[in-house]
């Protein structure tokens, strides 16, 4: 399903709770071939059913559709805590978009759009949603709250974010990840959203970051932010062209044509190693195009909360 299709152009940061919203019910009317068909747009009243668990709360019209057991919950239960992370460093802020609207999205729009997407589910579900940010420093942590007051100011927040015309050129990432990990001390689900670009190449010392994001038994989905058609494939028109680190300031001048290969070739293998790592650490990894992969967001949050709880 492409949720963008089912959506007008809208101007993205106009009303952004109001476009999550959108977002969320194209998504629930496009799950016609999920175990979930049939759930309201809450779709927090239900979760899986267990063996040895009472029998009480079985949701039997949902097994006649799905012929799978699940257990209705209540709204008042408050079962998750979620804590998103949001890279907000020069290169989240590729490609170049004047008209920022949901088919034409650069990677913070594309970040910005799925958390707030995602706090509108949980919203609904009455769950308890935090804030970092992320660049140059650690320039923004809210802790985990369920009230109404604290999700508009989180959409505030993350409005602010998508208007910056002067991000922060560098980042380390891993530094800002220890500081993240030392601030949630109870038991949640954390989602990180990046492109994985930071000024050093020590993935070792990025990855003992993300390990330290799973103390106290979090557990972690690492949203890798890409523009799979120029930043895995390289698809540019093969005219002489000036490519410049937005983080360092370096640039070289080459024909596209000339790297193309061998470029798509070593970023292959850069993202599979980043999986291989990920899967190692038991963290979750979802390569995203930002073009696309809205509704990949949404699923991922769907399992990984089913597991959670």
């Amino acid at each position: 399903m492409n949720i963008q299709s089912e959506l007008n152009k809208t101007t993205l940061f106009s009303n952004l709770e109001l476009l999550a919203n959108q977002v969320v019910e194209g998504f629930i009317s496009g799950m016609h071939k999920s175990p979930f068909h049939g759930f309201s747009a809450e779709f927090a009243e239900h979760k899986i059913y267990n063996n040895g668990e009472s029998t009480k709360h079985i949701d039997w019209k949902l097994f006649a559709k799905t012929d799978k057991l699940y257990t209705k919950r209540y709204e008042e239960e408050t079962n998750l805590r979620c804590h998103m992370i949001l890279d907000n460093s020069a290169s989240m802020y590729y490609p170049t978009v004047k008209n920022m609207d949901i088919t034409n999205l650069n990677k913070i729009g594309f970040g910005v759009l799925a958390i707030a997407t995602l706090m509108n589910i949980l919203k609904k579900q009455r769950d308890a949603v935090g804030l970092s940010i992320y660049s140059d420093a650690y320039n923004f942590y809210a802790s985990e709250k369920g009230s109404e007051r604290h999700h508009q100011m989180l959409l505030a927040k993350l409005k602010e974010i998508s208007v910056d015309t002067k991000p922060a050129k560098q980042t380390e990432t891993y530094t800002y990840l220890h500081q993240i990990a030392e601030k949630i001390h109870r038991r949640s689900l954390i989602f990180l959203f990046t492109d994985m670009f930071q000024s050093t190449t020590d993935d070792a010392a990025l990855f003992d970051a993300l390990r330290h994001l799973k103390y106290n038994k979090h557990e972690v989905v690492l949203f890798h932010l890409i523009d799979k058609d120029k930043e895995l494939h390289f698809n540019f028109n093969n005219t002489p062209k000036r490519f410049v680190d937005v983080e360092t300031g370096e640039h070289i001048d080459i024909y596209a044509d000339t790297v193309k290969e061998n470029y798509e070739k070593e970023v292959t293998a850069y993202f599979k190693d980043l999986k291989l790592k990920c899967s190692q650490y038991k963290i979750k990894y979802v390569d995203v195009d930002i073009r696309t992969d809205l509704s990949r967001v949404m699923n991922s949050y769907l399992i990984e909360r089913q597991k959670f709880l």
